[in-house]
């Protein structure tokens, strides 16, 4: 069963900026593209590291402390005020799993990257949420299609299909009860089902507790 990689909704045009950029380039490139984040990168497109507003914000809010010396002040850089090492996703991992690191991190946008750590794109909360607004008519052709024709070998109209909203609702009979919950683990596993309701039964019990139950012999 295919699901969204990463690759598939992140964008390929990326505004970076090297460890030796400037302060004040850096905020000017966040402010022009309205942008949140920008992927530092090193002479071979590898990301070290990631630079925010609020990395911005904090130097600039220590720069402006009262300072007890009088000598003058570095310019500041993107390596000086970036957040390394930067925290990243592989544009072959799926999205729901970017989805899950973004929100453990609590971060808005994730670069992408390549086998060899270059970059190839980057993805933010607002992509990846594209997952949960499918269209219930295409959920309900994935669940069909690839579900229940393609793995479970389902006939056609055993099971009925209803989605809205994202949520399933299941009814009908498969052949065997060993595949109940492959069939509920495997709907909740499509890009965009929000929950699953099943009242799918069996036609044949097959499990092993019915198995020993039939061979038991009285006493």
């Amino acid at each position: 069963m295919k699901h969204i990689n990463v690759a598939d909704l992140m964008t390929d045009e990326v505004v970076s900026v090297t460890p030796d950029t400037a302060f004040k380039e850096v905020a000017k490139l966040l402010a022009q593209h309205d942008i949140s984040g920008l992927p530092v990168l090193d002479d071979e497109d590898r990301v070290v590291g990631v630079v925010s507003q609020t990395d911005l914000l904090a130097h600039a809010a220590a720069t402006h402390a009262p300072r007890q010396d009088t000598a003058p002040a570095r310019s500041l850089t993107a390596g000086d005020v970036m957040s390394a090492p930067a925290i990243s996703v592989h544009a072959a991992e799926t999205a729901a799993d970017a989805a899950r690191l973004l929100t453990r991190r609590g971060i808005e946008r994730l670069p992408v990257v390549d086998e060899e750590d270059r970059l190839v794109g980057i993805v933010t909360r607002r992509d990846l949420l594209r997952l949960f607004v499918r269209p219930d008519a295409e959920i309900r052709r994935r669940i069909v299609e690839e579900v229940l024709t393609e793995v479970l070998d389902v006939p056609g109209g055993d099971v009925e299909v209803h989605v809205v909203e994202g949520i399933v609702a299941l009814g009908g009979c498969v052949e065997r009860r060993s595949q109940l919950p492959s069939l509920v683990s495997l709907v909740e596993q499509v890009d965009g089902v929000v929950a699953v309701e099943s009242r799918v039964t069996a036609r044949n019990d097959d499990t092993p507790a019915a198995h020993a139950g039939r061979h038991a012999l009285p006493w």
